[in-house]
């Protein structure tokens, strides 16, 4: 049995969540510790612990003291399973978050895999699902894997209630990704919803976004959303930059007491950093992809404006999980990335 001491690096719970979908697809048992323990609560969360439990039923797992709050427990992967999967996190835990965790043994597990996730779909601190849509399933794509997405509802903090279902067919493979160089810029287009607010707000954070990146043909693709697409009250913005070899995207979530404008501004300058630092992935989709190229085989690489202390506390937990090397250079003012797996 491994341990890993969940209190490393960046000491979130992104530490367990990765820990036990990479236990479960080298068939290693682990023991967590410290589990979330840089948090002002630390231990398990109910997003936490609904991954951990995916994850388990997608492995046939044996989980030993898994409950909310606990701040240790021992996972003892089995044989990967597809088939159709039902989760409900009880809260407004985030979806995204848990499709971290289980996606990539839905991946590589051989058989036809249908999952149902009940939640939260754009809250704060976690990928909003417009990011995860628009930037990390078009990416996951060129390293192979196609991955259907369906939302059925959208579901915003403090009430939950967003349903999405993801189907992966069987049999695909996934291969290194080697991004060098960005391209040229195509065209920016920017996601936005609103659920059961004014209009102007959606307007007005769209607006700022494109003062932002001094682009007049930003394309804006907005919704408006009542009942019964969304339950309770919340919007999001993502930007997606399409570049020749490779997309760029920046997200916010709205929040009350956060005006419409400053969340524009925020996604806007976020991808402009991006996009004239020279990136070929933006600093959270090198942080989610790090598992992937872990598992393709062959060498990944690719540049980004800075690497993440997400990313760094992933990579230090995937070499001691899982058969890579990683080394990091500097281009300029770029970090390059090569990840080697074997």
């Amino acid at each position: 049995m491994i341990e890993i001491d969940c209190s490393h690096g960046e000491g979130g719970g992104q530490l367990a969540r990765t820990a036990v979908a990479a236990a479960a697809l080298m068939h290693v048992p682990v023991r967590l510790v410290h589990i979330r323990a840089r948090r002002s609560k630390p231990g398990l969360a109910a997003q936490h612990l609904a991954a951990v439990r995916a994850v388990a039923e997608l492995c046939g797992a044996s989980v030993a003291d898994a409950g909310l709050g606990a701040t240790e427990l021992e996972f003892y992967p089995g044989a990967l399973r597809a088939g159709r999967y039902t989760w409900d996190i009880g809260t407004a835990g985030s979806i995204t978050l848990v499709l971290q965790a289980v996606l990539p043994l839905a991946i590589l597990g051989g058989g036809a895999v249908q999952m149902r996730i009940t939640g939260g779909t754009d809250v704060r601190a976690a990928p909003p699902l417009d990011y995860f849509l628009q930037v990390f399933l078009p990416l996951l794509a060129r390293m192979g894997v196609n991955v259907g997405a369906r939302v059925l509802r959208r579901g915003y903090y403090p009430r939950g209630g967003g349903v999405v279902e993801i189907d992966v067919a069987p049999g695909q493979v996934l291969r290194p990704l080697r991004l060098d160089a960005p391209g040229a810029l195509q065209g920016i287009t920017a996601y936005a919803h609103l659920a059961s607010l004014p209009r102007h707000i959606l307007d007005r954070m769209c607006s700022s976004a494109r003062q932002s990146l001094d682009e007049a043909n930003l394309q804006v693709n907005a919704q408006l959303l009542g009942h019964p697409q969304a339950i309770g009250q919340g919007g999001g913005l993502t930007l997606v930059a399409r570049m020749e070899h490779t997309l760029l995207g920046a997200a916010v979530t709205a929040e009350r007491g956060i005006p419409a404008e400053r969340l524009g501004t925020q996604a806007g300058q976020a991808l402009h950093r991006e996009l004239s630092g020279g990136a070929t992935l933006d600093v959270h989709a090198a942080d989610q992809l790090l598992i992937y190229m872990a598992l393709a085989g062959g060498i990944s690489a690719f540049r980004v404006c800075a690497l993440s202390s997400h990313a760094r506390t992933t990579l230090w937990l995937l070499k001691r999980l899982l058969p890579i090397d990683y080394c990091e250079t500097r281009h300029g003012a770029l970090v390059g990335v090569e990840v080697h797996s074997r």
